[in-house]
């Protein structure tokens, strides 16, 4: 009897044990729309039974969040909307070496060492269909009398890819072209989604540098919204998604990496109008091989990212 006791005791404590090991918790903290990180956290957990706690916002406010816990980091897994930050946190060595086996269909420029694409926007017009404007086909479209005080930015110190598409525009003509979107009444009108919504309800005709999958997904809903892409050329912001070497989970952090990458995960990606990383994936939008890429060096253009802020503020107004 007691042998037997002694056998149920150990087998219900390493059933304990196992189960405790089975759902520990990981800490993803994302840019990326709630709608995926949501999706992505559910079908792990299923898979997988580790719990995710997710902390969603844009790239400046996960940022700020993750230097206010810089005595007692928590984050896991970050996926941000600038694959600045990845370079930058490489550089700081706050990355955790790892390459998914899931990662072999991601090309080459979308991965490190250290990090990996989730998927990847890119930046254009959008514009209302009912707005009784004619339809842009280039950024300085958006300067005719047409679109006199109808034109949104989305602020390039609160969107990393805002920025980047700011600072290779203005690279181009010295900030003329901005310059000009002033004269015409266009304002700078918070992070991405705030400057889309006038658009959407109407109150605006056009956002100037649009996340394009945000636009596509609410095309898909049925709202008069469409998204251009000029031949002159734009901007794609690859969301980069890496392991913080404080993480005491590391080994269910690459579980959710190689998770993020499966078929099922990129397809969940595909899903929410983003490009998948994975070149097999499909999706039902325009790919980086339909786009003209603007071409400027990323390193020189967050080297000067203090002094392209100021000429935007300079430019458009602010504090």
């Amino acid at each position: 009897m007691l042998k037997s006791l002694k056998s149920i005791t150990f087998g219900v404590l390493a059933a304990t044990l196992m189960a405790g090991v089975a759902h520990a918790d990981i800490t993803v903290y994302t840019a990326g729309p709630q709608g995926l990180i949501d999706k992505l956290s559910a079908g792990f957990t299923k898979q997988t039974g580790v719990k995710v706690n997710v902390f969603q916002a844009t790239t400046g406010k996960v940022m700020a969040r993750i230097e206010a816990e810089a005595s007692n980091p928590v984050v896991d897994v970050l996926i941000s909307a600038s694959w600045d930050t990845a370079t930058d946190f490489a550089k700081r060595g706050w990355l955790v070496s790892y390459t998914s086996p899931n990662a072999a269909r991601v090309p080459d420029f979308l991965k490190t060492d250290t990090a990996v694409a989730q998927g990847i926007s890119a930046l254009g017009i959008a514009w209302n269909t009912k707005s009784g404007t004619p339809k842009p086909a280039e950024w300085a479209d958006l300067t005719k009398p047409e679109y006199k005080d109808l034109v949104n930015i989305p602020d390039p110190a609160q969107s990393g890819s805002s920025f980047e598409l700011t600072a290779a525009l203005a690279g181009q003509d010295d900030f003329k072209l901005f310059k000009d979107l002033k004269d015409n009444g266009a304002i700078i009108a918070g992070a991405n989604a705030e400057a889309l919504n006038p658009v959407l309800q109407g109150a605006k005709a056009a956002v100037f540098g649009a996340v394009d999958y945000i636009t596509l997904n609410a095309k898909e809903k049925g709202e008069a919204i469409d998204v251009i892409f000029p031949e002159s050329g734009t901007v794609i912001a690859p969301r980069p998604a890496m392991i913080l070497n404080w993480s005491k989970n590391q080994d269910e952090a690459k579980k959710f990496i190689d998770y993020m990458l499966s078929d099922e995960g990129q397809t969940l990606v595909a899903d929410q109008m983003l490009m998948p990383a994975r070149t097999d994936i499909p999706a039902n939008r325009p790919l980086i091989s339909d786009l003209k890429l603007l071409k400027y060096d990323t390193a020189a253009v967050y080297g000067k990212r203090k002094e392209t802020l100021k000429q935007v503020t300079d430019t458009f107004g602010g504090k």
